[in-house]
């Protein structure tokens, strides 16, 4: 197995990698919209949001090798489901035409705040 760390994403805020590669797989950790140079949630709105965790998502997946186009799941984490549409139309631009599999659940609460999380298995 091989730690990814990259200053392109946040920084862990508990005893987690950012991801792990194992047998030709990324295993990513989830994302919330932190500002990976400030560390903290700089935009408020669910869609802005959705943009910042889906870059960190890719500055990880860059770091170990992949990147979006080659996710095969995603899990979205939303603190209000009433906010799918606007996730989902930024989460369709940042993957293009690819369509990983995913589920999307509401959570009660998120990290810091957050309004939205997301996770990624993705091939290297």
């Amino acid at each position: 197995m091989d730690i990814i760390k990259t200053a392109g994403a946040p920084e862990a805020i508990g005893p987690y990698a950012q991801a792990i590669v194992a047998n030709g797989m990324v295993f990513c950790s989830g994302q919330i919209p932190l500002n990976p140079k400030s560390g903290l949630i700089e935009v408020e709105g669910a869609a802005e949001q959705t943009q910042q965790v889906l870059q960190n998502l890719r500055a990880v997946l860059e770091a170990a090798g992949s990147n979006l186009a080659k996710v095969v799941k995603t899990t979205v984490f939303l603190t209000d489901i009433g906010d799918f549409p606007a996730v989902n139309t930024v989460y369709a631009e940042m993957f293009g035409g690819h369509t990983p599999s995913r589920s999307t659940v509401q959570v009660a609460r998120l990290p810091r705040g957050a309004k939205v999380e997301i996770e990624a298995i993705a091939l290297t």
